[in-house]
């Protein structure tokens, strides 16, 4: 049994020792390899979208790449739906408790948060308040038609988010994430704050329901939620190259090993 961990050359992913291990132990032969490197991926029973970070700039050419790789996990329609953060609007038109989403200018009371609908790693993302309007304007017209805004919600600081990671279709383990914006900054990823965190019923509720919109074979899933006013609200359902925060919650290496094996398999 091959494998392949898509991934690329210039960002260390922390999940990946502790996946290669766990399918190493099972006999099943695994390489991490850059998404756009000269690699024959019809010779893999499975190439697993893992640390895939670099494609932002070359967005058209990843989507062609994921269309082109015959066994991809998770599958190239679920990468090209969730790589463009539009499908929240279209799970709150579907009715599920969305973090309140406009693409395009919307003026704000309070803090608000202004990215790009395809990004990764709060990249081109800045938090904003009342005052900053002419900057903020100045962000969603660089950005154009990619534009999005949302409330900053104050529970990411005090709560934090809570993560709750999905493998083989089963719940796996779940983990809380810190903020990730301090005033307008990006905080880097080995500043933000992981651990532990096993998910309440509300919240399990919550992700049970957005994982049965999708209604798609997926490898892997991670739904990120903070508290509401009226319960937990999605900020993003992670079906592309997430971390799984696999450190968190022993036998969760295992645990992927496993869905991956049967994925092969099936």
């Amino acid at each position: 049994m091959r494998v392949a961990l898509a991934g690329c050359s210039s960002i260390d992913d922390s999940d990946e020792p502790l996946l290669l291990a766990a399918l190493a132990q099972h006999g099943v032969e695994v390489e991490g390899l850059p998404w756009d490197g000269d690699t024959d991926w019809a010779a893999f029973d499975l190439v697993v979208v893992r640390s895939t970070w670099d494609y932002l700039d070359r967005y058209d050419d990843f989507l062609a790449w994921a269309d082109a790789v015959p066994r991809l996990a998770n599958p190239a329609r679920v990468l090209r739906w969730n790589t463009d953060k539009r499908y929240l609007g279209r799970l709150a038109a579907a009715g599920l408790p969305v973090v309140p989403t406009t693409y395009g200018w919307v003026a704000h009371e309070g803090q608000y948060v202004v990215k790009p609908t395809v990004s990764a790693g709060a990249r081109d993302t800045a938090r904003y308040g009342p005052d900053d309007e002419a900057v903020a304007r100045a962000h969603v017209a660089r950005l154009g038609e990619r534009a999005m805004v949302q409330p900053y919600l104050d529970a990411v600081e005090t709560a934090a988010e809570t993560s709750l990671i999905y493998l083989g279709g089963t719940f796996s383990h779940g983990a809380y994430k810190g903020a990730v914006l301090a005033g307008a900054a990006a905080v880097g990823p080995g500043d933000v704050e992981i651990g532990p965190r096993e998910p309440s019923a509300d919240e399990h509720a919550v992700a049970e329901r957005v994982l049965a919109v999708v209604d798609e074979p997926l490898l892997y899933a991670r739904v990120d939620l903070l508290p509401g006013p009226d319960g937990p609200v999605l900020l993003e359902l992670e079906l592309a190259e997430p971390y799984l925060f696999l450190g968190t919650s022993g036998g969760a290496p295992e645990r992927f090993a496993a869905a991956i094996i049967a994925a092969c398999r099936s």
